[in-house]
């Protein structure tokens, strides 16, 4: 019970100043992580079994970490390697890309194809911003999509707040749809031996038709807002050329093939067995080696505080674990639900939308994976997917819904302010909240029509 409490004290502690943003998140995670491993571990439970499990160091080394039949297995608890070392991939890739000035030349090259016409941008980088993130990782395409918005707001002379928060909401929403998508997802389906295939056929569908009713509901949300200024005279030639973005054929070529070649390897890993791990480390090895001369200035780039983030996060859960705290959390879903397995997939996905709005998703969901797998294997009729679909849709749409709920928003809605557009809680929530809803509308009435 005292190893419980210390647990749980720890667990509340780590959440309290991830909120209040005053200490570096990775730095929060480490130390109480640290703390779980002393405290919790080693003085109360006195388990050094439990400290290796945690760590679980030792499935690095195993050949099923780099290749499975196919047939998908269930992570150890503790630090989830394979999760950590694919994110670290991506980002190599990535950072790869963006040197080669592919992510501008993509936007500038939709904006010219669109002839530069306000709404039909609108249209065209949220269905973007939805299908690169994917692949991508939220935070880089928003980043970089909000950059070449406000560098063609100037040029259009409209405002690129409303265009902004529509491209943040499909960024989130298209990251829901695949398993590489958003870290939430990626956690679940490395933890659970999910596929690239099994999310796309499952929230992708759910993605997929909440994206049409989002364009739908964001273009006549920001229609009178975006057409304030049609009428002022816009000089073509002030607009820049695409080609301009590339600065490196050679490079921009070898990025667009390497990029290419991940998702092929994504999209056919259930078939091929290689893990995510594998595919991750794969990917960044060709990046640095096709890209020599710039090694040091793509591993500089990498984002090191956020694995750090996720190691840390991943030790403080498995003292939940460890401790039989989550199965505690469990029963309770169960006994509230009262056997009634649709309610619980309800209350598993609204609940995560919901903490999701107000705290990171990332450390929700790697929380709530052994408690959906704990509901599955002793509620009658509760399957482990679906519980595991409603959970991913609920923590990857929820963060949409406030400034605060996803990495992406914060940096989204930090680009478009440096360019003197602050937004505030009002005017952000005015808009995320009711697409949010109205994506979780959807989202329930797809899993009662397929699943129940």
């Amino acid at each position: 019970m005292v190893a419980k409490i210390f647990a749980i004290v720890i667990f509340v502690l780590m959440f309290a100043l991830i909120i209040m943003d005053k200490i570096p998140r990775h730095w929060v995670t480490l130390g109480c992580g640290l703390a779980t491993i002393i405290v919790v571990f080693a003085i109360c439970m006195k388990s050094p079994s439990a400290i290796m499990e945690t760590l679980n160091v030792k499935s690095i080394f195993t050949a099923e970490f780099w290749h499975t039949s196919g047939q998908g297995s269930e992570s150890s608890s503790g630090i989830n390697w394979a999760t950590i070392i694919f994110i670290a991939g991506m980002m190599v890739m990535v950072e790869g890309m963006a040197k080669a000035g592919f992510f501008r030349w993509l936007c500038l090259t939709i904006a010219k194809a669109v002839k530069y016409k306000v709404m039909p941008i609108l249209v065209t980088f949220m269905i973007m911003s939805a299908v690169l993130s994917m692949f991508i990782d939220s935070i880089t395409v928003i980043l970089f999509l909000a950059a070449v918005t406000v560098e063609l707001s100037q040029l259009l002379k409209f405002s690129p707040v409303p265009m902004v928060l529509a491209e943040i909401f499909c960024a989130n929403l298209g990251g829901s749809a695949t398993m590489c998508g958003d870290p939430p997802n990626i956690i679940i389906g490395t933890a659970l031996g999910y596929s690239f295939a099994d999310f796309l056929t499952n929230t992708g569908l759910i993605a997929g038709l909440a994206l049409i009713a989002v364009i739908i509901f964001f273009f006549f949300a920001f229609k009178k807002e975006l057409s304030a200024n049609k009428d002022e005279k816009i000089d073509p030639s002030t607009f820049p050329n695409p080609s301009d973005a590339i600065e490196n054929k050679k490079d921009f070529i070898i990025s667009t093939i390497i990029f290419i070649i991940a998702i092929v390897l994504l999209v056919t890993h259930a078939q091929t067995g290689l893990t995510v791990a594998f595919i991750g480390v794969t990917i960044a090895l060709i990046t640095l080696i096709t890209s020599f001369k710039h090694i040091g200035t793509i591993l500089k780039k990498v984002d090191y505080k956020t694995l750090l983030f996720f190691i840390g996060l991943f030790v403080v859960v498995g003292g939940l674990e460890q401790t039989g705290v989550l199965e505690m959390i469990a029963s309770f879903i169960e006994k509230v639900c009262g056997g009634n397995v649709f309610a619980m997939v309800l209350i598993i996905m609204w609940i995560s939308a919901i903490a999701s709005a107000f705290v990171d998703n990332i450390p929700f969901a790697a929380t709530m994976v052994p408690v959906i797998k704990s509901l599955a294997a002793t509620t009658v009729g509760a399957e482990l997917p679906v519980l595991a679909y409603a959970l991913s849709i609920g923590t990857d749409i929820g963060g949409s819904a406030t400034p605060i709920g996803a990495s992406a928003n914060v940096v989204g809605t930090s680009v478009i302010s440096k360019a003197g557009h602050p937004v505030g809680w009002g005017k952000y929530c005015k808009t995320a909240i009711p697409a949010t809803a109205i994506v979780l509308i959807i989202a329930m009435v797809v899993i009662k029509l397929r699943y129940f």
